[in-house]
């Protein structure tokens, strides 16, 4: 029985537009202030890895997002900020996994909401609403 609120393909252009422009701010932060590269340099430096990664950023939080949100190879903008989460979680903020904020909340939900629609995104692809509809 379709009810008159039920539409998947809106649910999923709800949630493409949501967890893409959200996290298009962050990349664009980046483009405006590229000394925030030098930031996440040192983080992968820290680990033992190349520098040159800190310019996936770009590709996680730029052009996924815009593959996510016009609905261009949703699917692989998804998995895109599913990674860039990850590495996000543990080079800059694996010292808050088990941690909770002043009023209760969980101090990683910002990046853990990114992880997990990233995720979602990748499960249900982009719907009938989409430049490219997988």
């Amino acid at each position: 029985m379709n009810l008159p609120f039920q539409n998947d393909a809106l649910g999923k252009l709800t949630l493409r537009l949501t967890v893409g422009i959200l996290i298009l701010f962050h990349g664009v932060y980046k483009i405006l202030n590229p000394g925030s590269l030098d930031f996440i340099s040192t983080l992968l430096a820290n680990v033992n890895l190349p520098q040159i990664l800190a310019y996936g950023v770009y590709l996680g939080e730029v052009v996924a997002p815009l593959m996510v949100i016009l609905g261009i190879f949703s699917r692989i903008g998804g998995l895109l900020i599913f990674g860039n989460t990850i590495f996000a979680i543990a080079l800059a903020h694996r010292d808050e996994l088990f941690t909770f904020t002043d009023h209760g909340g969980y101090a990683l939900e910002l990046q853990i909401f990114f992880l997990l629609t990233g995720l979602a995104v990748f499960f249900l692809g982009s719907g009938r609403f989409a430049i490219k509809p997988d």
